[in-house]
């Protein structure tokens, strides 16, 4: 018998190169209740690797914010497990989870309440002990990634909306987090705002779960998008691909803006 190469399959590394980096996020059979008994989810399977965007999508009550709260062990599975970066979601591993799962909410004013923007960016590196000149340029260099750097001794509460949900992306960036997970995060912005921030979403390298009601949003900043529906995932493929299958969309309660076809609307890259 002579020797031959070793079959090599999609997905391996070849002995010496180094092993691929896991997931960024692997979600396996996940099953919770909350306390009163209500079951939010049913054996959800979710895998994203790193550096994708992907749109989280569904009705009211289909268990998103259920999902998103187990990211970062603000939840604790009943059932099932979840990995961030091949890390298990534990208690002995949260604080390095939670440095990098950063979590976006719908309202900035949640995530800021210190005196100036540089505060606020500041906060949660100066609270994992970073100082000094370490701490000057984290927070710059979270600054620049939203374009406001030039805000940074502005209080708040003096931007406009827009610029306060840069700033809250900011504060979350200074993290350096693998995966960025935004809740709903073009809801309230006037068409520049939504704009600039898509723009930043675009060029930011890191892994995106966007969980929107924003369906034209999702389509042009995240190629792949998950439907989640009482619980279970019901659907999981190209954004374009889904929001243009009437059935899954009728079934599932998640309707287009008039007028919007998302056929002519190609996502972007």
């Amino acid at each position: 018998m002579t020797a031959r190469e070793p079959d090599i399959q999609a997905g391996t590394t070849p002995a010496g190169t180094g092993a691929p980096p896991p997931p960024s996020l692997e979600v396996h059979g996940l099953a919770y209740a909350y306390p009163d008994g209500h079951q939010a989810l049913f054996g959800v399977d979710l895998t994203i690797p790193k550096g994708e965007r992907v749109a989280l999508l569904g009705p009211n009550g289909a268990g998103k914010t259920t999902l998103v709260l187990h990211l970062n062990g603000i939840l604790t599975a009943g059932a099932g497990s979840v990995t961030v970066s091949g890390l298990p979601v534990a208690e002995q591993h949260l604080a390095e989870i939670r440095r990098r799962v950063g979590i976006v909410f719908q309202d900035p004013d949640d995530q800021l309440f210190m005196p100036t923007v540089r505060e606020d960016v500041a906060f949660g590196p100066a609270a994992a002990g970073m100082r000094g000149a370490e701490l000057d340029e984290r927070v710059r260099d979270a600054l620049e990634q939203v374009g406001m750097a030039a805000y940074a001794d502005r209080p708040p509460h003096h931007l406009s909306f827009g610029q306060r949900r840069r700033v809250a992306v900011a504060t979350v960036l200074a993290g350096r987090p693998e995966i960025l997970v935004l809740d709903e995060p073009s809801s309230n912005l006037d068409p520049a705002s939504r704009r600039e921030l898509a723009d930043i979403l675009r060029d930011l390298d890191v892994t995106v779960l966007m969980v929107t009601h924003d369906l034209p949003y999702a389509l042009e900043l995240c190629p792949r998008a998950v439907v989640l529906s009482e619980g279970v995932v019901v659907a999981d493929g190209g954004t374009q691909d889904l929001l243009c299958d009437e059935t899954l969309m009728r079934a599932h309660r998640l309707e287009l803006p008039f007028g919007f076809d998302p056929k002519t609307a190609p996502p972007r890259p």
